[in-house]
């Protein structure tokens, strides 16, 4: 594969300095496992997760994704054991709105005084003095989108921003109206929801977002706790020479400029195969092909 300094290029969030490259990483498989408590407790290997954060930064990763209820409180004292002091250039995105009962259930937290904990809880985890980006999650229903007003716990975090503990708000989970309800509010820099290539249903959203130059972030780009399974992708990937999950990675490159990746993984050498897919240029025979395996869902 060809060897680049730029993970597929970079895209500068709206109204503010931050240079993303597009190849960033999802901190959240560094938690462990209880169970069927899933991202729940510490890694089974510690200096495996922190070596991870390494490489993936001496790689060219600025981005790095994250929350504090990962683990609890886990991923974002790996991170900063890993990373601190951060360059100057690193930004880290984490998420609020939702706390973790001791089932290891993911429970609404919408309240001022929750959301303003959670806030607090990243600082001190993290060791940072601000926030880069805050991401709210809409939790109505905590799977998918479905719609509510999401005015009330963004109003909590403006005011978090006007006193400094907060640089750029952005959206998970969402829907285009509460998209349009929150920009009335604050300014959004970018939206994170689950979307790949089976998992279409932010087709015609994501165009909306570039044309407003919002940063797009699906989570689950390989498919999440399920990886993503098609004949048709294997049969590319390995007349391509590559792995199916890198396809699936640098087809969701080339779907859009502003859609920027955070795949995630505990292991070194995964790490390497997914930078990796920043380099792949995907023919455009081969990208219809790609186009039709994933049926645009219904939108919202």
């Amino acid at each position: 594969m060809l060897q680049q300094t730029e993970l597929a290029g970079s895209f500068t969030l709206p109204g503010a300095v931050m240079n993303l490259n597009r190849m960033g990483y999802g901190a959240m498989q560094l938690a462990g496992r209880d169970g069927d408590k899933l991202v729940w407790g510490p890694p089974r290997n510690v200096e495996e997760a922190i070596a991870v954060l390494q490489e993936a930064v001496a790689s060219g990763v600025n981005h790095i994704d994250t929350a504090d209820f990962y683990g609890p409180h886990v991923t974002n004292q790996i991170i900063r054991k890993a990373l601190s002091p951060y360059p100057d250039d690193l930004v880290i995105v984490t998420k609020v709105s939702a706390r973790r009962g001791e089932d290891g259930s993911w429970i609404p937290a919408f309240s001022r005084e929750e959301l303003t904990a959670q806030v607090h809880d990243n600082l001190r985890n993290l060791g940072l003095d601000v926030l880069d980006v805050v991401n709210l999650r809409s939790m109505f229903s905590i799977h998918e989108p479905a719609e509510g007003s999401m005015e009330a716990p963004l109003t909590v975090l403006a005011e978090l921003q006007q006193k400094g503990l907060i640089r750029h708000i952005g959206l998970s989970n969402v829907t285009p109206a509460q998209v349009a309800e929150a920009r009335r509010i604050v300014p959004i820099v970018c939206v994170q929801n689950h979307y790949n290539l089976v998992h279409r249903a932010d087709d015609a959203f994501i165009e909306d977002l570039a044309r407003d130059g919002i940063a797009y972030v699906p989570f689950f780009p390989l498919g999440g706790f399920t990886p993503l399974q098609s004949a048709e992708l294997s049969d590319i990937a390995t007349s391509l020479g590559a792995t199916p999950m890198q396809i699936a990675l640098a087809w969701l490159l080339q779907r859009s400029p502003n859609i920027l990746l955070i795949p995630g993984t505990s292991s070194r050498k995964h790490l390497r195969e997914n930078l990796q897919a920043a380099a792949l240029q995907i023919p455009s025979e081969v990208l219809a092909n790609l186009n039709a395996i994933g049926k645009p869902e219904k939108e919202f």
